[in-house]
Formats: structure tokens, C-alpha cells, sequence
């Protein structure tokens, strides 16, 4: 399988009160066909901007996309027209956002919601777009369909609304599913249950799957490949194996010894460890390393000079100057 998308050197910068908020910095990443990408870090480190960079939907302004490529089946998306990237959003590429409660619309029923999308990519009539919206929903695993799509937003669970939102974003085939927090707000059994069905689909449709979440635990679930963002930039991205068997990058070891124990010998003196600090403002980020001042190693060079993303090991590329020979 041949590479899907491909991004280099993206730079999304919002204009704010406070000085220039660099969201995503200088960003590389690429996804074949048939893959599940895992995109992971804490809250504020560009996980969704990068998605909305992705379908060109940031707002402008104060938002700006300021440098870089975004190749998608070797098409450059940033250099296309409005009406190009009107034809591509929810046909080539489609996007579950996080909360499907506020991204649904409350006073359309969510067969009109589903069948706005089909009517608009697949030129189908209203019936035919209904029936349409109606395989989808059953094959999303929602009960009496038929039934659903006369329902408004309201009247469903939490996971009945992530559901409706999948069976929409994969009603035309697309290529390619960015999934932000799919299962955030979701109990674990419902989590589970969007988790298994995300990549039953990605297989039966053949869907390629970026998974956007701060949660280690879906990531090891669901995807076969993880980058980690931090301030903007992809600190670390290997395999899932690799990534939990050998993390290299402080970050990625601290977000790895924050993950809560089953035999932790809760009781004694030992207490949950977190990642000293907080991150830095993206307006005001300090000169070289941008987690020095959260990380144990820290040297003189990580405070004068930037380290770059290298392979390190195999397919597993870091972004450290413990890692780099200077």
C-alpha cells in the first residue's frame, strides 16, 4: 500500500491578544492507506488544529495556515480552491468531531443530517439518499434505523450520537477519517464498543484512520502507528509496539508513567507520578527544546539549540538531543 497523505513543514499560527499562538509548528507526518494513525498529548499541544489544518477549516481569521504542504493521494490540499475543498470534505476526507452533541444539529432530524451529505457527494435522490443513510446507520450498529433517522439529536445517548456521527462521516467512502476524542465524555464500555467498530469499518471499507486522543490506552486499542505532540510538534512516532515497549522521548516516558497501575501498592507511600510542570505558552515558547523545563535530562544544549525529529531506532523517529550526536 502506497502513502495516503503526506504532510511537510506545517505551521498554523492563530493572532491573538496575546502575541502569535503557533498551534502547530513546523509539523511532518504521513499515513499509508489502510493505517490507523494515533495522534496523542495533552490538552492544547495542536492535536485538533492539526485535523482542521488537515480539511482546511481553521477560522480566518485570527487563525492562519501560514507554511506548508499537505499532499492527500499526492494532491497538495492548500494549493486548491474553496469549491475543490468543498467537494473533498465528506467525501475524500471526513472528520467525527469531539463532542457530537454540539456538532449535530438540534432542530434537524438526523435522517435530513445524513442525507444532506450523501445528496451533496453522491448525487442521489431523496429516497435513495435515505436508504442510503439508513445501511449506514445499521452498519454502524444502530437499532431500527429506520426508526432513528426520524429522531432528533435529543433523544439519543451519548453513544447513539458518536454513532450517528461516524455513520455520517463514512456515508460516502472516504479515503481518509479523522476521529477527534471519539470516545470522550463515553463510559468505558461504550468506548469500547466506538473503538471495536472503528476498526471493523476501517477494514470492511477500507478507511485510513487518524485517531486524535490524549488517552494511552485507546491509542495501544486502536492504532497501529503513534505520533506525540507536544507545543505544536511531533516529539516521538513509531509503531505501537515500539512506542510502549521502548518510548525514547522524556515526554512519551512521562506520559507513560502517569497511566495509573492495577498493582500499584496503593495504601504505602507511593503516589500516581505526573509530568512536573505545565506547558509552556505557545505565544512565549522558550529558545531550543521546548520541554526543558518539564524534563529530568535536560542539558545546556536543550536551552540554546532545537533538536530535530531523526530515527533513532528503526521506524522510530525522536525528537531529543539525548538521541543526537552533536
Amino acid at each position: 500500500m502506497g502513502m495516503l497523505l503526506e504532510i511537510k513543514n506545517l505551521s498554523t499560527h492563530f493572532n491573538t491578544d496575546y502575541g502569535v499562538i503557533k498551534a502547530v509548528d513546523r509539523l511532518d507526518l504521513a499515513i499509508d492507506e489502510g493505517d490507523t494513525l494515533g495522534v496523542v498529548g495533552e490538552s492544547g499541544c495542536g492535536k485538533t488544529v492539526l485535523a482542521l489544518s488537515i480539511l482546511r477549516l481553521i477560522p480566518s481569521p485570527p487563525g492562519k495556515i501560514v507554511s506548508g504542504n499537505v499532499f492527500f493521494n499526492g494532491v497538495d490540499l492548500l494549493k486548491l480552491d474553496s469549491e475543490e475543498m468543498r467537494r473533498i470534505r465528506g467525501k475524500d476526507i471526513s472528520m467525527v468531531f469531539q463532542e457530537p452533541m454540539t456538532s449535530l444539529n438540534p432542530v434537524l432530524r438526523i435522517g435530513d443530517q445524513i442525507t444532506e451529505i450523501i445528496k451533496l457527494h453522491l448525487a442521489l435522490g431523496r429516497k435513495e439518499a435515505m436508504d442510503r443513510a439508513m445501511e449506514m446507520l445499521s452498519l454502524v450498529g444502530m437499532p431500527s434505523p429506520d426508526a432513528i433517522v426520524r429522531n432528533y439529536p435529543h433523544q439519543m445517548s451519548g453513544g447513539m450520537r458518536q454513532r450517528v456521527m461516524i455513520a455520517m462521516a463514512l456515508c460516502c467512502g472516504p479515503r481518509l477519517m479523522l476521529a477527534d476524542e471519539p470516545t470522550t465524555a463515553l463510559d468505558v464500555t461504550i468506548q469500547a464498543q466506538i473503538l471495536e467498530l472503528i476498526g471493523r469499518l476501517k477494514k470492511d471499507i477500507g478507511t485510513s484512520v487518524i485517531l486524535i486522543t490524549h488517552d494511552l490506552g485507546v491509542i495501544a486499542e486502536a492504532a497501529e502507528h503513534v505520533a506525540v505532540m507536544y507545543t505544536g510538534q511531533v516529539v516521538e512516532y513509531a509503531s505501537v509496539e515500539n512506542l510502549f515497549s521502548t518510548p525514547l522521548h522524556p515526554y512519551t516516558v512521562g506520559l507513560m508513567e502517569s497511566i495509573p497501575k492495577i498493582d500499584a501498592p496503593w495504601g504505602r507511600d507511593e503516589h500516581l507520578k505526573v509530568i512536573p510542570g505545565v506547558v509552556p505558552g505557545l505565544h512565549n515558547l522558550p529558545r531550543g527544546c521546548t520541554f526543558q523545563d518539564r524534563c529530568p535530562h535536560t542539558m545546556q544544549i536543550c536551552r540554546e539549540e532545537e533538536p530535530q525529529l531523526k530515527e533513532h531506532l528503526p521506524m522510530h523517529r525522536v525528537h531529543c538531543w539525548l538521541y543526537e550526536q552533536k
